[in-house]
């Protein structure tokens, strides 16, 4: 009874408690796929500073153009920075085996990434670069240490070093909200195009649109939603009036 017991308290926790590796989650993001603006930069900056490397096999580029409002020929002369065509899902350039050998590993493909880890993890490793030399790509990270991805957000972030102890409040803008208690401290030492409130905002959008990627029924499932609930609560009007007119000679 108690391991039954055990395993569903397993169960019931949710997913960004179980960071790869045992790390930490310092920071908490709340993803809101109503904010079509914010998947729209989302989906920029992932085509501009991820689509080299990683890959997102389950999903397609028409997908993204039809659920995102973008019109194809956008899409297709400003976000396709493969060879590509428009009907296919979305592939990195970056040979694997060459990845392999470059960096220990493949980078991995991030269609499922956000229901695997969290929006909490994404958001909280992107954030979390610092420099460190002993390094072969010179940073390492708070959440995923000794990782083998090198801070390519650094040309929007600049360079930080991690401080000892732990304090403050995040403030994440973009497409939802994020914040913490208990974060790592860290000092900019080299800055980016960006200053740390939009920087927070970028990697929050770029988030999102991972949240999105990750199951992108979710916003097929909102709009019916509501028209479920108004189709319910005019029922319920109509059954109301139905029941006073019924009950209206027995009275």
């Amino acid at each position: 009874m108690m391991r039954q017991l055990l395993f569903a308290l397993v169960l019931l926790m949710p997913a960004s408690a179980f960071a790869a590796g045992g790390e930490s989650v310092p920071f908490h993001f709340d993803a809101n796929l109503g904010n079509q603006a914010s998947l729209q930069r989302g989906a920029k900056l992932f085509m501009n500073y991820c689509s080299g490397c990683h890959s997102l096999e389950y999903m397609r580029y028409q997908r993204i153009a039809e659920d995102l409002d973008i019109p194809e020929d956008v899409m297709e002369n400003n976000l396709m920075l493969t060879q590509g065509k428009i009907h296919d899902t979305i592939q990195g350039t970056m040979p694997s085996e060459e990845a392999a050998e470059w960096f220990g590993k493949a980078p991995p493909d991030l269609s499922l990434t956000a229901r695997e880890r969290g929006a909490d993890w994404i958001y909280s490793f992107l954030l979390s670069f610092y420099l460190d030399d002993s390094r072969p790509t010179g940073v390492n990270n708070v959440v995923m240490s000794n990782t083998a991805m090198p801070a390519v957000l650094a040309p929007l972030q600049g360079y930080q070093v991690l401080e000892h102890g732990e304090d403050g409040h995040g403030d994440a803008e973009g497409g939802g909200e994020g914040h913490g208690g208990g974060e790592p401290q860290f000092k900019l030492v080299q800055d980016g195009e960006l200053n740390p409130a939009q920087y927070r905002s970028a990697v929050g959008d770029l988030t999102n649109f991972l949240v999105y990627v990750g199951e992108p029924a979710k916003m097929v499932r909102y709009s019916l939603g509501f028209k479920v609930i108004v189709f319910l609560l005019l029922f319920t009007g109509l059954a109301y009036m139905l029941k006073r007119e019924f009950w209206r000679d027995v009275h």
